[in-house]
């Protein structure tokens, strides 16, 4: 399966190499996808996705740790089903491939384990029909920025930038690859309180892993003993999904990982981007749950 899926992720990167950067992305419904990765008829098709309770659903901005948080929901799901001790061919992504995915994911046993970065409007009707539990993955602002402009510059898929100072404004106005920031973190705030909706955010996982295994899995009701939550943790270091990525996902896995850090962004921004960001988070976060869970004044202030 494994051979199955780096192949899928090598053509949608070499099917880039002489697209334009209009034609390197495609929008639907307000939000902004590689075109080589999804097309606007899988974006359609999306809606026909049967959710099911027991799935294990991760919602995310895009390069906030999602990658990081599938691979702890696949071990999860690995003591709990034997079923999970391959791979599936799917993309893990739930925007990604052809438009026939979601029939052949019918097929794949439970509990399934899949990402999302969409809006909370946006998901289809059977999530809540089913009251599929997600969980609902943010990033400091700051951190999320950086990561993404060198993800962007590393996939072909996506249009580049030639310097950090071109993609921060790119960055603040939405006119990215996913969707604007602070217009998902405004969406999700609204629900973060929702019986079916579990907010973590990446840096208190990095603080505690143990501590954030656990409660992931009591969210989904999965019985873990402590042993499995230590080897959960032992395999989640940055260094060991690294590697694993490259064997699973191919030259895309080597894309996906960089440093892992919390902090890098003191070695991006300008004085003059900091207040930018810093009014921004006021304007739209400031006094939410969702603000203050992500603990910018800890995280985002120098």
């Amino acid at each position: 399966m494994a051979v199955q899926l780096i192949s899928k992720f090598d053509a949608a990167i070499n099917a880039a190499t002489d697209l334009s950067d209009e034609e390197l992305l495609v929008s639907c419904d307000g939000m902004t996808y590689p075109s080589t990765f999804t097309s606007l008829e899988t974006l359609q098709a999306l809606e026909s996705f049967e959710a099911r309770s027991d799935d294990l659903m991760v919602v995310g901005y895009a390069k906030s740790g999602t990658n990081w948080v599938v691979d702890i929901l696949k071990g999860l799901a690995h003591t709990v089903s034997l079923s999970h001790t391959e791979e599936s061919a799917e993309f893990p992504y739930l925007e990604f491939g052809d438009p026939k995915k979601y029939e052949r994911m019918k097929k794949l046993p439970s509990p399934r384990v899949y990402v999302t970065y969409r809006y909370y409007s946006l998901l289809p009707k059977s999530v809540f029909k089913n009251k599929t539990k997600m969980l609902v993955l943010f990033r400091n602002p700051k951190d999320t920025a950086v990561s993404l402009f060198h993800f962007t510059n590393k996939l072909p898929s996506l249009p580049s930038f030639s310097s950090w100072d071109e993609f921060f404004p790119a960055f603040m106005s939405g006119k990215v690859g996913c969707c604007p920031y602070f217009d998902f973190a405004i969406d999700w705030n609204k629900h973060i309180d929702d019986e079916n909706v579990m907010l973590i955010t990446y840096e208190e996982l990095k603080e505690n892993m143990a501590v954030g295994v656990k409660r992931i899995a009591k969210f989904f009701g999965l019985s873990v003993t402590a042993e499995d939550i230590h080897s959960i943790v032992e395999k989640g270091t940055f260094q060991t999904m690294k590697e694993d990525s490259r064997n699973k996902l191919g030259a895309f896995g080597d894309m996906l990982f960089r440093k892992g850090t919390v902090g890098d962004w003191t070695n991006y921004f300008s004085e003059a981007q900091n207040q930018e960001m810093d009014a921004k988070f006021e304007e739209c976060l400031g006094g939410t749950k969702l603000g203050a869970k992500l603990k910018y004044d800890v995280y985002c202030k120098k």
